[in-house]
C-alpha cells in the first residue's frame, strides 16, 4: 500500500519530519541528495531546500525546480520499513523523481 505524505515540518539542517496518512511519522535527513548533483544541486543553498511544500495531489513533498521524491521512498526512510517489493527490485537504491 502506498501512503501519502500529509505534513512536513522543517527540523534543522537537511532534516524534515514527515507525517503520513496512516499517522506514522519520522525524520528524514536529505543531506545525501545534495551529493547527487542534477536537480539536487539547488539544495546546496539551504534556503532553497527549506522552500518546500506538501503536494496533496502527489502525496509527497515538493520543491522548486520540479524536485520531488517518491512517497514510497520517503515512507520507508521515515518509518524504517522496507521499500515495496516492486521498488526494491529496481537498480537504483531509491526511487527519486525530479
Amino acid at each position: 500500500m502506498i501512503h501519502d505524505l500529509v505534513a512536513a515540518t522543517y527540523i534543522s539542517d537537511y532534516k524534515i519530519e514527515l507525517t503520513f496518512d496512516d499517522g506514522k511519522r519520522g525524520i528524514v535527513d536529505f543531506i545525501k541528495y545534495t551529493k547527487r548533483g542534477g536537480v539536487f544541486k539547488h539544495w546546496k543553498d539551504l534556503n532553497l531546500f527549506c522552500d518546500f511544500r506538501v503536494d496533496k495531489e502527489l502525496g509527497t513533498i515538493v520543491w522548486r525546480e520540479n524536485i520531488d521524491i517518491a512517497p514510497e521512498t520517503l515512507y520507508a526512510e521515515a518509518t524504517g520499513t522496507p521499500l515495496p517489493e516492486w521498488m526494491a527490485n529496481e537498480t537504483a537504491p531509491e526511487a527519486v523523481r525530479g
